[in-house]
């Protein structure tokens, strides 16, 4: 499997102390006696496993070793090395394994040279690692003098990164040592076992099998079998490596739980003082306060237990039309009617105002989880991303008008709905359209869209035939269309915090909670944080 190894059956174990350190590790040691004597044995090297072909059987029983010896089964692992024929590594892997926790540094590189690396630059960046590590311990120990020498006569020929060479330097003349760390404390970090885990990442893996290697297959095909499945919604805890994974359709909201107040949700209180039909609600980030904006009037702020207006936030000449709150809560921002955007204190203090056609009069605003851009709709068919910190403008230019947009939970992604019943996810890394979602109906009115579900693999959107529709985030797959309303449904919310959990709005004047057809699932602090929209005119 690449490099040098004598054929030696059951290795011998030795507890060793890491440096500056109470713990132990094992370590792998064996003969030191013929380190280049001969190459590894072909037998059984092209013999392989699996219904497929494709598992090499000496690779597959190296990496269930190495899965052994990680999971403290000491004597399992040299149960399989002997009964199998197959070493997990080499005698010079394991002399090069002890001498580094040995601190034998000398030998150290000598062995490193023995392996049978044949990429010269893996061989210096490994030096490096070893020679700095080196370095680090003649500091702690108060060998300055031998710890410089090291650094002239030893480093600088494996480093050819003058900054790393100054930042070293640093660390003799300066006792902060390097990144305000004092020379214990680098030590302390730079363990002699965080050095053999950087040399494993440098040495190729057919020399020095990577750690959690078999943890990290399994994992990988426990991820794609998630992501492959249309309808899985419930925590990870519930995959199991025992078969493969599928869920069925009954993890998707598709029931109706309560109906407007019939069905077992009351009033709590009646926010009373706007004077124009309110256009968008959204929570505090603490879900404590509320704002709600009225169509090309004011932006209230209400406290959710009480009921009471907090704080009115409006301007002389233009009205508000859109709002929402910056991720710190201290601040919200208001999309006015002139175009602008203005940011104001909770006690109504204007700070911060952009002007030049910022945003439409169409009530949607969102700012990105780092507090810094602000996304609006500054043209017909053009989403602005605007950092309020540096000034600079992103755009996303689609070919039909926009009627609404969502930004989803990681600040990542933003999902268009647009004039031509299509649904547009972006990518505002790097401005990339990378998914489409079609099959709604819309003709006259706003139609809003949302991510949600258990990692925010879905999408659903309202339609005016009266339905929700659900698609499957990656596939882009159509999962489920949901009957109930009487009337065009304008907007969809997902509950953040429970999966499974659904609100819709329609003109037929109620609001449906969807939920599970079994109700087998219980998720706390099930309240919703976000943007919410209304809308009940025609799209003019």
């Amino acid at each position: 499997m690449g490099g040098v190894e004598d054929e030696e059956p059951a290795l011998k174990r030795m507890r060793l102390s890491s440096y500056n350190g109470s713990s132990s590790v094992e370590c792998t040691v064996g003969s030191s006696s013929g380190l280049m004597a001969r190459p590894l044995s072909a037998e059984g090297e092209d013999e392989v496993i699996g219904s497929t072909g494709i598992i090499k059987r000496r690779e597959f029983v190296r990496i269930i070793t190495k899965a052994l010896y990680s999971l403290g089964y000491k004597k399992s692992g040299e149960h399989l090395e002997e009964e199998s024929g197959i070493p997990l590594q080499s005698s010079v892997v394991n002399v090069f394994m002890q001498k580094i926790l040995d601190g034998d540094w000398d030998e150290s590189l000598a062995t490193l040279n023995k392996i049978g690396l044949h990429d010269e630059g893996i061989v210096r960046a490994a030096s490096f690692l070893i020679l700095e590590q080196k370095f680090f311990e003649l500091l702690d120990g108060d060998k300055v003098m031998d710890a410089l020498k090291t650094l002239r006569t030893e480093i600088t020929q494996h480093c050819v990164d003058s900054t790393r060479i100054r930042e070293l330097t640093s660390c003799i003349v300066s006792p902060s040592g390097l990144n305000g760390l004092s020379r214990r404390e680098l030590v302390r970090v730079r363990t002699r076992l965080k050095l053999l885990e950087e040399l494993q990442k440098l040495i190729p893996p057919n020399v020095m099998v990577p750690e959690k290697r078999l943890e990290r297959l399994v994992e990988i095909a426990l991820i794609f079998q998630r992501e492959a499945c249309m309808f899985h919604n419930s925590l990870d805890k519930e995959i199991s490596v025992y078969s493969d994974h599928h869920c069925g359709k009954t993890q998707i909201p598709s029931r109706t739980l309560q109906v407007d107040t019939n069905g077992g949700l009351s009033i709590k209180h009646k926010l009373c003082g706007h004077q124009k039909p309110v256009s968008s609600a959204s929570w505090s980030p603490n879900g404590q306060e509320l704002l709600t904006c009225g169509v090309e009037e004011a932006v209230r702020r209400w406290d959710v237990s009480t009921g009471k207006c907090l704080q009115v936030y409006e301007k002389n000449g233009p009205g508000l039309i859109s709002c929402a709150w910056l991720p710190c809560g201290n601040y919200i921002l208001s999309g006015l009617n002139d175009k602008s955007i203005c940011m104001w204190e909770l006690d109504g203090k204007e700070v911060e105002s952009w002007k030049e056609e910022k945003t439409l009069k169409i009530s949607d605003l969102e700012i990105t989880g780092d507090g810094e851009h602000i996304i609006s709709i500054c043209k017909e068919n053009v989403i602005l991303l605007f950092n309020k910190e540096t000034n600079d403008e992103r755009f996303i230019e689609e070919d039909e008008i926009i009627t609404s947009f969502c930004l989803s939970k990681d600040s990542r992604f933003l999902l268009i709905n647009l004039l031509n019943q299509e649904i547009h996810l972006w990518n505002i890394g790097d401005l990339q359209l990378v998914r489409k979602y079609k099959s709604h109906k819309r003709a006259r009115f706003v139609i809003r869209s949302c991510f949600g579900g258990f990692r925010q693999s879905f999408i659903a959107s309202g339609s005016e035939d009266s339905q929700v529709y659900i698609w499957h985030r990656n596939s882009e797959d159509l999962v489920d269309v949901l009957p109930g309303h009487s009337g065009a449904v304008n907007c969809v919310s997902w509950n953040p915090a429970n999966p499974h959990m659904l609100a819709s709005a329609s003109d037929d004047r109620t609001i449906r909670i969807w939920g599970l057809k079994c109700l087998n699932v219980k998720y706390p602090n099930a309240y919703s944080n976000g943007n919410h929209h209304s809308n009940g005119g025609e799209l003019r």
